[in-house]
């Protein structure tokens, strides 16, 4: 029998030795370029030309003075008078970091000489001296920082300088600065809550003089000062009236008795009988008719005392104003004498014996951690983009 043919078996050749390509060099040399010449340059910049920085911190919170006394008496009328501690801190954490804080401080300190002091050796943490406003604003956010926490109130500032001195000048700026602020607040509060309070005094002094006028023009046109007490006057002589009413029925029925109808003293016990039972009903009819011919006075009693009724109310109401008016500007004239917010100071400027900035080992790793993560993103998309093509 003829023999099978003897399969052929097919090697893959064996992988060459890895070698270093022209891609590989300049990747190389790009980590090279882009991470360790920028990371060794910024270690000697830190080391041998950065300045040394000290350190000065303060820390401050807005206090509301307690108020007791007569502002407890018109139930907290005082909440009208200004913001809360909370709003105030607020507004000093910005003050901080405006133009017109830098504007003081600079006054004060002059931020330009000093921090171009160092210029153009250290530029990167020193200023041009020829530096515009706008310029020292900006730097202004690098050489303070500010730790503020709303729930308490607690406001914590720091500030570096070239010199320990002028870094405790610069805490000490600031404070000052924020207690002049913290005093403009109360001043401005203070101002308007007397304002406010004589405001409200004099309108309700104008509506209590309008109405006592109104019920002045009242009793002039009525020439009634109150129309119960003139009621009851009234009421007394219809009383009086229905008594001499029963007694001269008693006496015209003693007569029927002894006298003929034609008898002179019953006929004049009858006119005096009708003559008081005409003027009872004149008197009754003047209760409720405006007519001057049964007994009014032009209007009729029921609108005179609703006329009266709300003359009245529109006097206590106004009385109670006023009054209520009084006591307020009493309490804002009480509040005005004090200080009811200021500044309290827990960390005042500390001045730094050894300097702490710029942290040279904290900067030059994480710079160094910043370069290698960009160039290996670099290198990423390269080859990312190699393979696509």
């Amino acid at each position: 029998a003829a023999a099978a043919p003897a399969q052929v078996v097919q090697v893959q050749p064996i992988a060459r030795p890895a070698r270093l390509r022209q891609r590989h060099w300049g990747l190389i040399l790009s980590f090279v370029l882009f991470v360790l010449a920028p990371f060794a340059a910024t270690l000697w910049y830190l080391a041998e030309v950065a300045t040394d920085q000290y350190l000065s911190v303060t820390g401050f919170t807005v206090r509301s003075q307690e108020s007791n006394g007569a502002s407890e008496l018109v139930g907290g009328l005082l909440q009208f008078t200004g913001g809360s501690t909370a709003s105030d801190s607020d507004i000093l954490y910005n003050f901080i970091q405006s133009h017109e804080m830098v504007a003081a401080v600079d006054a004060e300190i002059d931020l330009r000489r000093h921090y171009s002091q160092v210029w153009p050796t250290d530029w990167v943490f020193g200023i041009w001296p020829d530096a515009s406003q706008e310029d020292l604003d900006w730097f202004w956010n690098r050489i303070i920082g500010i730790s503020y926490d709303s729930s308490t109130g607690l406001t914590e500032v720091s500030a570096v300088a070239f010199d320990p001195e002028t870094a405790q000048a610069i805490t000490t700026a600031i404070v000052r600065q924020s207690q002049d602020r913290i005093n403009a607040l109360n001043e401005q509060a203070r101002e308007d809550a007397m304002r406010y309070a004589r405001e409200d005094l004099e309108e309700s002094l104008t509506r209590l003089k309008g109405a006592r006028e109104a019920l002045t023009n009242f009793r002039t046109r009525t020439r009634i000062v109150d129309p119960a007490s003139d009621i009851q006057g009234r009421m007394g002589v219809l009383n009086n009236l229905q008594q001499q009413l029963a007694a001269a029925l008693v006496d015209y029925d003693l007569l029927r008795g002894t006298a003929p109808a034609s008898d002179p003293r019953v006929i004049k016990a009858l006119q005096l009988i009708d003559v008081i039972r005409e003027r009872i009903a004149i008197e009754r009819a003047g209760f409720t008719s405006d007519s001057t011919d049964t007994g009014g006075i032009g209007e009729d009693y029921p609108s005179l005392i609703a006329e009266f009724e709300s003359l009245s109310v529109d006097l206590d109401y106004a009385e109670e104003t006023y009054r209520a008016a009084l006591t307020a500007l009493e309490v804002a004239r009480d509040d005005a004498m004090r200080q009811s917010r200021y500044l309290a100071t827990y960390i005042k400027p500390t001045r730094a014996e050894s300097s702490e900035y710029p942290q040279r080992w904290i900067l030059g790793g994480l710079i160094g951690l910043f370069l290698l993560l960009t160039w290996s993103i670099l290198a990423l998309i390269y080859y990312s983009i190699r393979d696509r093509s």
